[in-house]
């Protein structure tokens, strides 16, 4: 279905729902939706091709301070939906009846219409199929290609509506040598670029002959390292998980409390923004606030700011900043240093080369402590020269050890754009602006 008729449906859907809201009843309706295509590879076949277009809609009916909410998958098919949208009613209002008041309920009501509407810049699936066939000749490549729109609506019976549509894709994939020695890459964007994805592939073929070598034992130890924009993302990965959420702050159980009562810093080329305006999420959230541009979290090693969502801002009697409910960053922007990333390797000199970083958790929350697993492509470099593939290690460290002063050492002025390749229930429209890094890390195992 063409991006223009899914909007078209949206705008149905909310226009026939408004018309059912009675007295002083106010709704809310939430739309995610795709038109997808998946290809599933092996062995640099072709094994599983699919497509998905779904509409999941969320109504939300608030009667004073009381509320409540449905989920419900719909066709697609306006007129056969419109007997299920109708019974939706009944039921959220028959519940209503149950409920007592909420006194964190906030939504918008400062009537703010938008409408984000990219065009498909993207080439035929099948042109990104060959391709990857084409390039994937002669290796062990499996992955998952997604690729197409996503959808995001939201609409308020005040009159308010917004309506976001993008189209990407996604193509995350391992070259695979033997057993558990494979190389983890993905290329992702809104545009289909040949030559970049030539040089993606490229990398990681040179990163998996590398792999064919006798593998080195690391001793456990504190080593100099080089965390790839990747792994950088699997460490701040961690960290969004209350560690920048206001609620988790106030409540003393964010990771970055240490930061934010300024008992600990980090080095100050540490900036770290929520740049919604250059991610690929919508600037709208689920109770009708809209984002700002950019939300600065980390300036200069320091904390600088939280994101508050609606209940957060009436709960603590700050202002939100259009946060949505379990206030995690969805388009973490991380500043750029001044080290060249052909330069990577001579500048690491001696010292471990690491692509990925796996498993992660806090071993110590309060401390800002991470522990994880090495595991795709980790090498062992002396002297300048890429020397041995390292078997699996294990690292423990502070964010605190990573990112400060002591310890951080160089930035990469280069950033890459990291798409989610998450799809449960939805794609997802999360994504990372990160730079690679040399620091020490203590591994333990």
């Amino acid at each position: 279905m063409s991006q223009d008729a899914i909007h078209s449906y949206f705008q149905n859907v909310i226009s026939y729902a408004n018309g059912l809201v009675q007295g002083n009843e106010i709704l809310l309706c939430n739309l995610v939706a795709e038109d997808s295509t998946f290809v599933r590879f092996n062995n640099a076949k072709v094994r599983q091709p699919g497509s998905v277009l779904q509409y999941l809609f969320s109504f939300r009916l608030i009667q004073g301070k009381k509320h409540c909410a449905t989920e419900i998958m719909l066709s697609g098919d306006f007129e056969q939906d419109k007997a299920q949208i109708s019974s939706i009613f009944s039921s959220l209002r028959e519940k209503l009846t149950m409920l007592v008041d909420d006194p964190l309920l906030l939504i918008n009501e400062d009537v703010k219409s938008t409408v984000h509407s990219s065009p498909s810049q993207l080439p035929s699936h099948q042109a990104m199929v060959d391709e990857i066939l084409e390039r994937g000749q002669g290796t062990d490549l499996v992955g998952i290609l997604a690729a197409g729109g996503i959808y995001r609506g939201f609409s308020n019976s005040l009159g308010q509506s917004n309506w976001f549509a993008s189209h990407n894709f996604n193509f995350d994939y391992s070259m695979v040598h033997s057993a558990d020695k494979a190389v983890k890459s993905s290329y992702a964007g809104t545009e289909w670029n040949s030559a970049e994805f030539s040089s993606s592939f490229d990398l990681a073929k040179r990163k998996l002959s590398i792999l064919q070598r006798d593998s080195k034992d690391i001793d456990p130890g504190k080593y100099r390292v080089f965390l790839s924009e990747v792994a950088v993302g699997e460490i701040l990965g961690l960290l969004s998980w209350g560690g920048f959420s206001l609620q988790s702050q106030r409540s003393k159980s964010s990771s970055l409390n240490a930061l934010i009562e300024g008992e600990e810093a980090l080095d100050p080329r540490i900036t770290i923004k929520e740049n919604v305006i250059q991610g690929a999420c919508p600037q709208f959230q689920s109770q009708g606030f809209l984002s700002p541009d950019s939300i600065t979290l980390i300036e200069n090693g320091k904390h600088a700011s939280s994101l508050i969502s609606p209940r957060s801002s009436r709960e603590y009697g700050v202002d939100n900043n259009g946060a949505a409910s379990y206030e995690t960053p969805s388009s973490l922007d991380m500043a750029g240093g001044a080290l060249d990333s052909n330069e990577i390797i001579s500048t690491l000199d001696t010292g471990l080369y690491i692509s990925n970083l796996w498993y992660l958790n806090y071993s110590d929350r309060m401390a800002c402590r991470m522990t994880g697993m090495t595991r795709f492509a980790t090498f062992w470099v002396e002297n300048g020269e890429v020397v041995a593939p390292v078997n699996v290690m294990r690292f423990d460290d502070t964010l605190y050890s990573l990112f400060g002063t002591e310890n951080l050492q160089h930035i990469t002025k280069e950033r890459q754009f990291l798409l989610s390749a998450s799809s449960y229930s939805n794609r997802s429209t999360e994504s990372m602006r990160l730079p690679g890094v040399i620091t020490s890390m203590n591994f333990t195992l």
